[in-house]
C-alpha cells in the first residue's frame, strides 16, 4: 500500500513541476517567474527524496540538500537583483 502511495505522490510532484515549468515560460512579470522557480526548486527537493526513499541510498538526500541550498540562493540573488539591479555590492 504504502509503494501506491509513493508512486501517487511522485507522480503529483512531478506534475507540479511541469505546471512551474510552464508558469515559468509563461509569467508575464519576473517576480512571478522568481516565485515558480521558487516552488520549482522545492517540487524537485521532493521529487528527489521520494526516489531516494523508493531506491533506498542516501545518496539522493544530499542531492536534495544541495538542491535545497541552491534553490536558496538563488532565490536570494533573484530578489536582490529586482530590488537594487546588482547582486554583489
Amino acid at each position: 500500500m504504502i509503494a501506491y502511495a509513493a508512486i501517487f505522490a511522485f507522480v503529483c510532484f512531478a506534475l507540479a513541476v511541469l505546471m512551474n515549468l510552464w508558469k515559468i515560460l509563461s509569467a508575464d512579470e519576473i517576480a512571478d517567474r522568481i516565485l515558480a522557480l521558487d516552488s520549482m526548486f522545492i517540487n524537485a527537493i521532493a521529487l528527489m527524496v521520494l526516489y531516494g526513499l523508493a531506491l533506498g541510498t542516501e545518496i539522493y538526500f544530499e542531492a536534495a540538500l544541495i538542491i535545497a541550498m541552491l534553490g536558496f540562493v538563488s532565490t536570494v540573488a533573484y530578489a536582490r537583483f529586482i530590488l537594487r539591479g546588482n547582486i554583489i555590492e
